[in-house]
């Protein structure tokens, strides 16, 4: 926040959460039961066309904090073609010493940074986000799946700053019959302490609200329980709505609205695979999580800053999750950094000005790309919901929504000729476009050039999800031997991490 007579840094908040593009009032989702989040958009900015850098969890919030595509900072598998990969107990590999996080940037710009709820970017010592940037912690490694026994598989450690301070399904419970758990309000409380002790310290802060209430098995607290039309499900996204809220009236109740810089978004789309009953919604478009059609990439997305921002605009400016990395530097008075390249763009020209910005969309799934947005238009490269075997199973990312020669169970390649889609015309990529059409060649003219341009300059990191071993999950976490706490680990066997999606 500018701090009133003694700086002019900008603090920032990221709402960064698991929620479909269809799941708020404000994008058409009829119940109209996130009334928080409904009246933060008619104060600020709602982005109709922003994306996520990848259509699962950790990829996309190390493209987040790294402003840098997961191809390009190793949040990717090689172990098999266009597979999602992400940071489960058992991966070796979590964010490199060589990438630059948001925070490490900050700090030295003089911010205290916080996150609250799931890292996501590796949990052993090497990758605790207090080493990359971060002051303070209170949350989980991994997503809160479980209960486990502790013996083939330890429960997930709940952290405050370096140490653990109990797991799930134990000290933090999870009732998977009803669904309560009390996390979403004790992660509220950690967000508005937080935010007081900053705004009384007057210092500049970055606060990243990474909570995961509506990733399956999906939970709320008690006072929450039965409240929505849409089930369990809707009552976790009224809770987060309700606590959104709450943070953003203390901000104007310590007289620091006008000086905080705030963004709600999601990591990927919902997953259709937990609907109806853990699952959100997508809207209008194809499929959901896992894919790269719009349903897994495309992402509800609110500005907020009040006195800068004005009240009740709608921008459709093409934006990525990785901008919030650039556009928060920019706020900041920082230049992001030179040494390697940076995917995210700076958005405050379309925010505070409301231009539009000229920049393509890149869909990653593992190490290949998928396809590409230019303008209106998505070229698709290739396509792949999930593989025969796995939908044969009961695993279905498409549930309702098969497109013949689209949402394809086997991988298909189409580098020859692209399946091209007009999104303004058809949001659900139903109808591709005639590959003799002249608006087809036209389009595709384009479209290749800035392809190309891109595959000659890509540079792919170190991959980092490709190795996976049951001797480093949460066995002994710091702080276990004070509670009594630590597990002994197997023998230590490196293997070929398995990704059947």
């Amino acid at each position: 926040h500018l701090l009133k007579g003694k700086s002019t840094s900008t603090s920032f908040g990221v709402f960064f959460l698991q929620m479909g593009w269809g799941d708020l009032g404000a994008f058409g989702e009829p119940s109209k039961e996130t009334p928080n989040l409904d009246q933060m958009a008619s104060e600020g900015m709602l982005f109709l066309d922003f994306y996520t850098a990848n259509p699962l969890c950790s990829p996309s919030r190390a493209a987040l904090l790294t402003g840098r595509l997961p191809i390009r900072n190793g949040f990717y598998t090689t172990n098999a073609h266009a597979r999602n990969a992400y940071t489960p107990q058992n991966i070796v590999g979590g964010i490199p010493d060589s990438e630059l996080l948001l925070p490490e940037l900050l700090k030295k710009a003089g911010y205290t940074n916080k996150i609250i709820g799931k890292w996501h970017l590796g949990h052993r010592p090497q990758f605790h986000p207090l080493k990359h940037g971060f002051d303070e912690w209170f949350g989980s490694p991994n997503c809160h799946f479980g209960p486990y026994d502790n013996k083939a598989v330890p429960n997930i450690p709940v952290y405050r700053d370096w140490e653990m301070v109990g797991r799930y399904y134990e000290d933090f419970n999870i009732d998977l019959k009803t669904g309560e758990a009390n996390l979403t309000q004790i992660y509220l409380q950690e967000a508005l302490d937080f935010i007081s002790r900053q705004q009384a310290s007057q210092q500049p802060f970055f606060l990243y609200w990474a909570i995961d209430a509506t990733h399956a098995p999906v939970y709320a607290s008690k006072h929450f329980l039965g409240t929505s039309q849409r089930g369990l499900y809707g009552d976790a996204v009224r809770e987060i709505d309700d606590s959104i809220g709450k943070i953003l009236k203390h901000l104007q109740k310590l007289g620091i609205s006008e000086n905080t810089f705030v963004f709600f978004t999601s990591d990927n789309g919902a997953a259709l695979i937990s609907a109806p009953k853990q699952g959100g919604s997508n809207g209008r478009f194809l499929c959901g999580k896992q894919t790269t059609f719009e349903g897994g990439m495309r992402e509800p997305a609110i500005a907020w800053w009040p006195g800068h921002i004005p009240a009740g605009k709608v921008s459709h400016q093409l934006g990525n999750v990785m901008d919030l990395f650039t556009t928060s530097l920019s706020l900041a008075g920082l230049q992001p950094p030179s040494d390697r390249q940076i995917d995210g763009i700076d958005l405050l020209p379309a925010i505070l000005q409301g231009q539009l910005i000229d920049r393509p969309i890149f869909y990653y799934r593992g190490n290949e790309m998928m396809a590409v947005r230019v303008g209106l238009y998505k070229a698709h490269y290739w396509t792949w919901s999930n593989s025969w075997e796995e939908y044969n199973k009961g695993i279905d990312f498409c549930p309702g929504q098969n497109v013949s020669g689209v949402t394809t169970h086997t991988k298909e390649e189409h580098t020859t000729l692209p399946l091209l889609f007009h999104l303004g015309r058809d949001p659900g990529e139903k109808y591709p476009l005639s590959f003799a059409s002249a608006e087809y060649q036209g389009v595709m003219e384009r479209i290749s050039n800035i392809v190309q341009k891109h595959q000659v300059t890509m540079v792919p990191g170190e991959p980092q999800l490709n190795v996976c071993d049951k001797a480093v999950m949460n066995w002994s976490p710091p702080g276990c031997e004070k509670l009594g706490k630590c597990l002994k680990p197997p023998e230590s066997e490196p293997k070929k991490c398995i990704w059947p999606h």
